[in-house]
């Protein structure tokens, strides 16, 4: 009798509300449907708002967000760049930025805590100010938090979208993010004599996926010209072979720890376990590209490491990215991380370890 009650109840009980997580979602310009994408394959059913063409949407999921941080930590997406929660939304008018205030005087998790504050604006904007001034006036109305406004190693961040007529904010973990910078945009300052802009890559590479490089001796550079790579790993104190049949930057061609081979990288030899550590930036197709640095991982010691740039001249890249890391798997490379690095542009970094 009871269990029949039970059944009873059960069945006249309501049914329980879906759980909704909504998220400002950033990816590298024109490649937001391939992080949606990625949303899909990892969530399923995704709703999806354009804010910004090709670059940020609001997503959202029938997922509790310990989940969405769960699965974003255990499968690290390549395209999306940067995500960050929507626990606030108004539509922007003369008193939202106040009530955006109000809510978070009363997030009590940020009391006393370390937290950076991340504004950004879309397209347009009823905010008619820069993203600055409006993290001005939000610390300052912020104080009665005790917290510590810092830029570096916060323990929550406090994100802010505004776009069009409506505002958008959460507090999360910096982890949560997949980025601590806001929008995921690491900015370095370019140096007086700095070769090229690709330099930024390795710059953030080595931020992003915690490569020690001036824990190595000995580098590989394929297709190193004009020497933006080289450079920095020469900096780094590592003694570096440049490979290019073009010429390299003149301020590198009498550095003691650079040797300079003008040649085709298929026309080069060397030997078994030569470097510890080989990159490459080659403009060349995926699968060439692949094939030839194949060719050349002989030299490359077990436990060297190689960071590679996979050009993306095709249409569907996730399809071509899943080849690339079956060719170089075949290789005995183990894949660390596959990701599209604010400073690539229609190409994403791999960073992979010799087992």
């Amino acid at each position: 009798m009871n269990d029949f009650i039970e059944e009873e109840r059960e069945q006249n009980a309501a049914p329980q509300e879906k759980v909704i997580s909504r998220y400002i979602c950033t990816a590298n310009h024109g490649f937001a449907p391939y992080a949606q994408e990625e949303l899909r394959r990892l969530f399923g059913a995704v709703k999806s708002t354009l804010l910004l063409p090709g670059e940020v949407f609001l997503a959202t999921l029938e997922t509790e967000p310990e989940e969405v941080a769960r699965l974003l930590a255990q499968s690290p997406p390549i395209f999306l760049r940067h995500i960050q929660p929507v626990q606030f939304q108004d539509t922007g008018d003369a008193s939202a930025l106040d009530r955006l205030a109000v809510y978070l005087s009363r997030r009590k998790e940020l009391e006393g805590e370390r937290v950076s504050l991340h504004v950004r604006k879309g397209g347009t904007s009823f905010w008619e100010d820069s993203p600055g001034e409006l993290r001005e006036w939000l610390q300052a109305r912020l104080e009665g938090l005790g917290a510590e406004f810092t830029v570096q190693e916060p323990a929550w961040i406090v994100s802010v979208y505004a776009d069009g007529d409506a505002l958008y904010a959460g507090a999360s973990r910096p982890e949560e993010n997949l980025s601590s910078w806001n929008g995921g945009m690491i900015r370095f300052r370019k140096e007086d004599g700095q070769i090229s802009r690709a330099k930024f890559k390795l710059m953030e590479a080595e931020k992003e996926f915690a490569i020690p490089f001036s824990s190595f001796s000995s580098a590989v550079d394929i297709g190193a010209s004009p020497g933006g790579w080289t450079s920095f790993l020469l900096e780094r104190g590592l003694k570096v072979t440049a490979v290019d049949p073009a010429l390299m930057h003149e301020s590198l061609r009498k550095h003691p720890g650079l040797k300079i081979l003008r040649k085709n990288a298929g026309e080069v030899k060397f030997r078994e376990n030569e470097f510890d550590l080989l990159v490459c930036d080659m403009s060349w197709s995926p699968k060439l590209m692949a094939k030839l640095v194949s060719g050349l991982l002989h030299s490359l010691t077990p436990g060297g490491t190689a960071v590679v740039t996979v050009k993306l001249m095709h249409k569907k890249p996730l399809a071509v990215i899943k080849d690339i890391i079956a060719m170089f798997e075949g290789e005995r490379m183990q894949i660390q991380r596959a990701k599209q690095l604010f400073h690539n542009r229609d190409e994403i970094t791999l960073y992979m370890i010799k087992y």
